[in-house]
């Protein structure tokens, strides 16, 4: 006799959150395949009719270059620790610009797939997750470029350069860290989307991208640290140039990172199942 194998089909079964939800972050790995296609979506979408294509993310980077250049080095002569000015401001603007992108992309990620979330099961939380994974092939052409631009400037980056792919998942965790929040109070608070754009052009002034970390007050150093954006920042310039981090400053602002991530994630789980109906 042969044995009969029983089928069990996969069931999911949808139940209201507590208060304490579990995260049930395994489920990314169960849709990774819709993740990668969301964003992939993305990034044709953002370049599919635009006139220079992917340029864009090179030509945003240099503008602020230029711009920091002329402010910081030739009129405010910020201290750089021997390295050339460009290349200073370079390495924060490529972490930078993806976090300010993906996290002004992700807020408003839900509310842009809308007609997504309010017909399909499926984790929302693959929907700014992968938002933030369609911003990491400008990081990847952001990157190239700076060692072009230290190639230019004569700047041979220490061997640590080879922690670049650790800048780039730092800069996805702090992205995430934030979009989470905005996507999630964005489906209920519409004037979240009003806000981000001031949000970020802001955030830009008080994280150390153009000015090093040792530039702000004493006194006012430690808050610098509740910025989840600081030890992006601080640990490129120190695998990347080989500058010196305020390693103290770089632990709180990755717990500060840590915290906002737990807690937005718990958020999230916590109105997930409200979306369908108030999106």
């Amino acid at each position: 006799m042969t044995a009969v194998e029983t089928f069990h089909p996969r069931r999911t079964v949808l139940e209201p959150p507590g208060r304490w939800s579990a995260l049930k972050l395994g489920e990314l790995w169960h849709y990774r395949d819709l993740l990668y296609i969301l964003a992939w979506r993305d990034v044709k979408v953002r370049y599919k009719q635009a006139l220079l294509g992917a340029a864009w993310a090179v030509i945003q980077p240099l503008v602020m270059m230029g711009i920091f250049t002329l402010l910081f080095s030739r009129i405010a002569n910020v201290p750089t620790g021997g390295v050339p000015y460009p290349v200073f401001a370079f390495v924060a603007l490529v972490p930078w610009t993806m976090f300010a992108s993906a996290t002004a992309a992700s807020g408003s990620s839900l509310v842009g797939n809308q007609n997504l979330v309010s017909k399909v099961y499926f984790p929302r939380l693959v929907i700014p997750a992968g938002t933030v994974l369609a911003w990491v092939p400008d990081f990847l052409i952001g990157s190239t470029l700076l060692f072009v631009i230290m190639a230019v400037f004569g700047f041979v980056p220490p061997v640590t350069a080879v922690l670049l792919p650790v800048v780039m998942l730092s800069t996805m965790a702090a992205s995430l860290s934030v979009g989470v929040w905005l996507s999630a109070l964005n489906v209920a608070y519409r004037d979240v989307q009003y806000v981000v754009p001031f949000l970020i052009q802001a955030w830009l002034f008080i994280t150390p991208v153009a000015y090093p970390t040792a530039s702000v007050p004493e006194g006012l150093r430690w808050l610098t640290g509740l910025n989840p954006m600081l030890w992006v920042v601080d640990f490129s310039r120190w695998a990347l140039l080989g500058t010196t981090a305020s390693w103290g400053l770089v632990l709180l602002s990755v717990a500060t990172t840590a915290l906002l991530l737990v807690s937005g994630l718990y958020y999230f789980r916590r109105v997930e199942h409200f979306f369908a109906d108030v999106i």
